[in-house]
């Protein structure tokens, strides 16, 4: 209640909202559920609902309240664009009325792979099953009604396409697609990034500037990672695929396809615009890489510089 009263009133009179959910599809007609606890002195508790939470005071716009939210109790739960969908209203725990601004946006990732901080589990649904669950109230005509508006979020309908949640064939794997920028200054120097000591993936050690393709093609998420790592302008037109390696077998991980294109014409100046991840841009000669450099970024570089297009881990290279 008190949150509720300092976010002050809206245009319309109405209180702002003051919490913050994800409405999260992947393209293909599945929506991400998430099932609350079941516990006393929650909001819906033991119930399916989105992904969210409250805002606090340091939180910035209700749309840093729900990355904020999302990286607490879901680290690896961060699609890449969020955009204003709905204001649905709710109640809390006392039975006030809350305000509540729902986000839209696309994830594809594996729920299973996410480390839940809080609630029971994170679950793909489609819309025809929605009637079988407990759900938060209201959110069940919410999802429909995002279904119905948005076509795409249902995935393609052509013929020989694979259902909405229908098995894979016998022996598939899904990969996790990941798109590199093999980028050159005036005298040759490829540029690299320095990973932050607590990074997920290549802690303190030097990779190029990448990032995982989502619901987009590779081309465009090439733009767009270098647009919001290290605040860069690529031409995709002038991108060129130079060098694929194929992590077929990762330990504990999906398979990988990683794709390196060469960016003939770019601009900006490299800044660190993601801290958390990374923490500082520079040019390194690509026959002289430092020692901390990602292993499978050392093995693209070398491919390219012989002029191979493919690697693998632990093939021996003609």
């Amino acid at each position: 209640a008190k949150l509720l009263a300092a976010a002050g009133d809206g245009l319309d009179g109405r209180p702002e909202p003051v919490n913050a959910s994800a409405l999260l599809h992947d393209g293909r007609g599945r929506y991400l559920l998430h099932l609350r606890d079941q516990r006393d002195g929650i909001r819906e508790p033991g119930t399916f609902a989105l992904p969210g939470g409250g805002r606090e005071v340091d939180d910035a716009s209700t749309e840093a309240t729900l990355r904020r939210e999302l990286a607490e109790e879901a680290p690896g739960l961060e699609p890449a664009e969020l955009m204003p969908y709905a204001v649905e209203e709710t109640t809390d725990t006392d039975g006030l009325a809350m305000r509540v601004q729902i986000y839209s946006g696309r994830w594809n990732g594996d729920p299973d792979a996410i480390d839940l901080r809080e609630g029971v589990m994170l679950r793909w649904f489609t819309p025809d099953v929605l009637d079988r669950l407990r759900l938060s109230p209201g959110l069940g005509e919410l999802i429909r009604r995002h279904a119905a508006e948005h076509p795409s979020a249902a995935g393609p309908r052509r013929g020989g396409r694979r259902r909405p949640g229908a098995p894979l064939p016998d022996g598939t794997a899904l990969h996790v697609v990941g798109v590199h920028l093999y980028l050159q200054d005036e005298r040759g120097r490829v540029l690299l990034g320095l990973r932050h000591p607590d990074a997920e993936f290549g802690a303190n050690q030097w990779h190029l500037l990448a990032g995982h393709c989502m619901r987009e093609s590779a081309l465009a998420c090439l733009c767009r990672e270098a647009r919001e790592e290290a605040g860069l302008t690529v031409d995709p037109a002038g991108a060129e695929l130079v060098h694929l390696v194929h992590l077929a077998d990762p330990p504990g991980a999906h398979p990988r396809m990683q794709l390196f294109f060469r960016a003939a014409s770019w601009s900006g100046s490299p800044k660190v615009l993601e801290p958390d991840r990374c923490v500082a841009w520079r040019w390194w000669e690509p026959k002289d890489l430092p020692a901390e450099t990602v292993p499978y970024t050392r093995l693209a570089i070398e491919g390219i510089l012989a002029g191979r297009r493919y690697s693998e881990p632990g093939r021996a290279e003609q």
